[in-house]
C-alpha cells in the first residue's frame, strides 16, 4: 500500500477533546499536560481519563450563563467522590436518581439541601434514604408516590417536592433517549389531566411543600426550540393552577439533555442563546399570565462532564474480513454500552507513536462474546495500526462508567483525574478478587 506523510494534528481535530489536549509530540497526545501513554502504562488499559480542569471551566460556563438559575449536575451522567467534590466546589447543586448516589455525596460532604432526588419509580429505601438525610427537594413522578412519601414524611413533617410533568415535546437524539412525549415511562401528561390531578392531591397533604415543576424533554438536544414550546406549555400550566388554587409556584425546573458534539464538526447546543431566550421567553410568558417570573432549574450532566473524559485502549488484534477491517481492543460494550443502546458514534485516534501510512476504513471492535460489541464503526485510522497501539477516544467522560456492566467478568476500568501535569486514581479497577468477592454461593 502507497504511505503518504499524514499532516500535523490541527485544532479541528481536537475539538472534541479538552482543551488542555496537547500534540507534545508528533502522534503522541497529552491531556492536563500528562501524555496518554504515560497514563496507559501505569494504571493499564482500558481507563477513563478526566480532565479536572475541564470539569471545573464547564461547571463556570454554565453558572455564568445562568447567573440568575440554579445549575444542578446531573449525577447519572456520572458521579465519584471526586466529582462531587469539584461540583460543590463550582457552585453547583446535584440530581440524584437512587440512594447510591445520594449517599455517595453526601457521605463525601455535598449539602443535602442543595440535592433534588429524581427517579420514575423511587423505592422505599431511595425515599427513607432521602428523607433521613434531608435532600432538598423530591421529584415527584407517579400518583402512587404522593401518599407513600406523605406517610414516610409523617403528619409533624415537612419535606418539598416538585411534580414531573410530561410536556409532550418530542425532542432529543434517539428514541431512547425522548423523554418529553407521553409514551414513555417518566412524569405525569399534561395533555390527560394527569399532571393537574397530582398537583391537587399534593396540596392536600400539608407536609409536603410544593415549590414548582419539572420537567426533562430528552438528551442530546441541540437545538434552543423545544425548551422554549416547554416553558410555554409549563407557564399555561402554572397559570391555571393559579387560577385553581391560587398557587403560585416559585420555581421551574426545565431539566436538561443539552446536546454535545462526539465528533468534530457534529453540532453542540448553544448555551448563550440557550439562557437568554428561555430568560426571555419565561419573562414573557409569566407577564402574559400575570406571573411572577419563578426561578429557573436546569439540570446539564453530559455537557458538564462528557467533553472532560477520554477512554483508552490497547489494540488487541487486527482482522481483514470480507473487505473490513476490524480493530479489536481489551475494553468494549462493558465499559461503554453507549454504541449498541444508541448508535453513537465516537472518533477513536491513534496515540502514542507517529503513523505515515495512509488513513484506512476502520471498524474498532470490543473484546465481548457480541456481535454488537462495536466501539466505533467505519472511521479513519492508520493503515498499519497493529496490536499493541494505544487508542484514544474523546467525549468518555459520561454515561459509560455509570452505564458499564459486568458482562464476561472482565472488570469495570479506573478512572484517572489529571490536572497540572500530574495523574491520580479517583476509582481503582475492579480486579477479578472483587467479583469473586461478590459471588458468595456455592
Amino acid at each position: 500500500m502507497t504511505t503518504v506523510h499524514q499532516p500535523a494534528t490541527t485544532p479541528a481535530d481536537l475539538s472534541v477533546w479538552p482543551a488542555s489536549t496537547t500534540e507534545h509530540r508528533p502522534g503522541d497526545l497529552a491531556v492536563g499536560g500528562v501524555p496518554l501513554t504515560e497514563i496507559a502504562d501505569r494504571f493499564g488499559t482500558p481507563a477513563y481519563v478526566l480532565d479536572e480542569a475541564e470539569v471545573r471551566d464547564r461547571c463556570r460556563t454554565y453558572r455564568d450563563a445562568f447567573r440568575d438559575a440554579e445549575v444542578l449536575y446531573a449525577a447519572k451522567a456520572f458521579l465519584c467522590r471526586a466529582m462531587a467534590h469539584w461540583v460543590d466546589e463550582e457552585g453547583l447543586g446535584l440530581d440524584v436518581c437512587s440512594a447510591g448516589e445520594l449517599e455517595l455525596a453526601v457521605t463525601t460532604g455535598f449539602p443535602p439541601e442543595r440535592i433534588v432526588l429524581h427517579g420514575n419509580a423511587k423505592s422505599p429505601h431511595d425515599l427513607d434514604t432521602a428523607l433521613r438525610l434531608g435532600v432538598g427537594r423530591i421529584v415527584i413522578d407517579s400518583p402512587a408516590e404522593i401518599a407513600r412519601l406523605a406517610a414516610a414524611v409523617g403528619p409533624g413533617g415537612h419535606q418539598k417536592v416538585m411534580v414531573r410533568v410530561v410536556p409532550g415535546i418530542s425532542a432529543g437524539g434517539h428514541e431512547k433517549i425522548r423523554t418529553g412525549t407521553d409514551d414513555q415511562k417518566f412524569g405525569l401528561s399534561l395533555t390527560d389531566g394527569h399532571a393537574q390531578h397530582a398537583i391537587a392531591r399534593i396540596l392536600d397533604q400539608p407536609q409536603l411543600e410544593l415549590t414548582g415543576l419539572h420537567c426533562h424533554l430528552g438528551s442530546q438536544i441541540t437545538s434552543v426550540k423545544p425548551y422554549l414550546v416547554a416553558v410555554r406549555r409549563l407557564v399555561g400550566l402554572m397559570s391555571r393552577l393559579h387560577e385553581q388554587h391560587g398557587l403560585v409556584l416559585p420555581e421551574l425546573d426545565l431539566g436538561g439533555g443539552h446536546g454535545i458534539a462526539y465528533r468534530p464538526g457534529e453540532e453542540s447546543l448553544d448555551l448563550t442563546a440557550l439562557a437568554r431566550r428561555v430568560r426571555a421567553g419565561l419573562a414573557d410568558a409569566c407577564a402574559t399570565a400575570g406571573l411572577p417570573v419563578p426561578r429557573l432549574i436546569i439540570e446539564p450532566g453530559r455537557a458538564v462532564v462528557g467533553p472532560a473524559g477520554v477512554a483508552l485502549y490497547r489494540v488487541l488484534s487486527v482482522k481483514h474480513t470480507g473487505g473490513h477491517v476490524f480493530v479489536a481492543v481489551d475494553g468494549g460494550m462493558s465499559d461503554n454500552p453507549r454504541p449498541a443502546l444508541y448508535g453513537v458514534r465516537y472518533a477513536p485516534r491513534l496515540t502514542g507513536r507517529h503513523s505515515t501510512a495512509a488513513p484506512a476504513r476502520t471498524t474498532v471492535v470490543g473484546r465481548h462474546c457480541e456481535a454488537g460489541d462495536i466501539l466505533a464503526a467505519d472511521v479513519a485510522l492508520p493503515a498499519d495500526v497493529r496490536p499493541g497501539d494505544l487508542l484514544a477516544v474523546p467525549v468518555a467522560g459520561a454515561y459509560q462508567l455509570s452505564m458499564a456492566s459486568g458482562y464476561n467478568l472482565v472488570g469495570r476500568p479506573p478512572v484517572i483525574a489529571v490536572h497540572d501535569d500530574s495523574a491520580r486514581l479517583l476509582v481503582r479497577r475492579e480486579s477479578l478478587a472483587d467479583i469473586r468477592r461478590r459471588d458468595v454461593g456455592l
